[in-house]
């Protein structure tokens, strides 16, 4: 059985492997302002970040929205050694319904999320291709509950593809998902608690419910 791969080390070994003076440019895909709040105050020491919000999986259009405002007022208040900037991608949630149809029963976790990483990495990919960007990766895999080896294998298979190189990751490790927890409460972030498609909300609230009947 193979070794399992350690993320975390290899984003450290490439890291590492920068030439000093070289910044190089990093798009980076990401789902919300908390889960982007310690990736940026990590990276950003080391990369040129240009932030993609390309998230068509969110509904209703006023939480897409609302969510990028979020993230604009975070990169607007954090301090970063290099610059960070912006890009607002289109809210394209009919082309995410198509994507995932025949899945809407799936459990989440399961081949549907799969699906919707795929479209919105795929989309980096190829503004990363488009914009000559060094590098593009994604905040998902700082979630504990997102599969970080399921991303990082889209993210390179997406990199062959489009040939520009993915950084991969696991934000979690090293602490990296209790930073985000305390930067989302120092800038007082949004923080929802569902992923952002009717599928994951349909079930937050379930779970939701199950709990009060607990509780009572």
């Amino acid at each position: 059985m193979p070794n399992k791969r350690n993320y975390q080390r290899e984003l450290e070994k490439e890291i590492s492997n920068i030439k000093e003076g070289n910044v190089p440019r990093l798009l980076i895909h990401s789902c919300c302002a908390p889960c982007s709040s310690y990736c940026l105050e990590y990276l950003s020491d080391f990369f040129d970040i240009t932030v993609l919000y390309y998230n068509p999986n969110i509904e209703p259009e006023s939480e897409y929205l609302f969510r990028i405002e979020e993230q604009k007022r975070l990169i607007n208040e954090m301090n970063f050694k290099h610059p960070v900037s912006f890009i607002a991608g289109e809210y394209e949630n009919r082309l995410y319904h198509e994507t995932v149809r025949g899945l809407e029963e799936e459990p989440e976790g399961g081949l549907r999320c799969e699906k919707c990483f795929r479209l919105r990495l795929q989309r980096t990919a190829q503004l990363a291709k488009s914009d000559k960007f060094d590098y593009f990766t994604t905040t998902l895999t700082i979630s504990p509950l997102k599969n970080a080896e399921k991303l990082n294998n889209i993210g390179e298979e997406l990199s062959k593809k489009y040939g520009v190189r993915y950084l991969c990751s696991d934000f979690k490790k090293k602490g990296g998902y209790l930073r985000s927890t305390e930067l989302s409460k120092q800038y007082d972030l949004y923080r929802q608690n569902y992923c952002g498609c009717v599928f994951s909300k349909r079930e937050a609230s379930m779970r939701d419910k199950r709990h009060e009947q607990e509780d009572k």
